[in-house]
């Protein structure tokens, strides 16, 4: 398999401008506790937060407020000031950028994931796939930026 990296994700903490205005801002995973929180799974309400940084893990407990099963909805109601959320980085830029979320606990997120496109090496490569690897891979590396 041929692996190209072409960027890394994030997972951060975001919270509403507005929400971290009238409950302040966590400092230390403990505060997390005296935070709503919005959580994604499709089973459970979860009840901590697990966070790996190298070969140290942390768990934060936290009280979800909210449970939705999309981070897309997530980034939603963070946005609304439903809470604090958890998300991939790519998925609440955009909300980042216009200013809608903010990200807190940064030195706190666990090392970034990094990212490839993988294919089958053959010789020559395909039409079809150098295509595709011209027009997807400058695209997925702007979005992938680490910031």
């Amino acid at each position: 398999m041929v692996a190209t990296r072409i960027g890394s994700i994030r997972i951060v903490v975001c919270g509403s401008p507005s929400y971290l205005k009238t409950h302040g801002e966590p400092k230390d995973l403990g505060d997390l506790a005296g935070h709503d929180c919005i959580t994604i799974d499709d089973h459970t309400t979860p009840t901590e937060w697990k966070i790996v940084r190298g070969r140290r893990a942390r768990v934060a407990p936290i009280k979800s407020r909210l449970c939705v099963n999309t981070s897309e909805a997530a980034v939603l109601a963070a946005i609304e000031g439903a809470g604090l959320a958890r998300v991939m980085s790519y998925k609440m830029d955009a909300a980042r950028t216009a200013g809608k979320l903010a990200i807190v606990l940064e030195k706190f997120e666990p090392e970034p994931l990094p990212v490839h496109i993988i294919f089958t090496p053959r010789k020559p490569v395909p039409v079809k796939l150098r295509a595709f690897l011209n027009w997807m891979t400058p695209r997925l590396k702007d979005r992938l930026t680490v910031s």
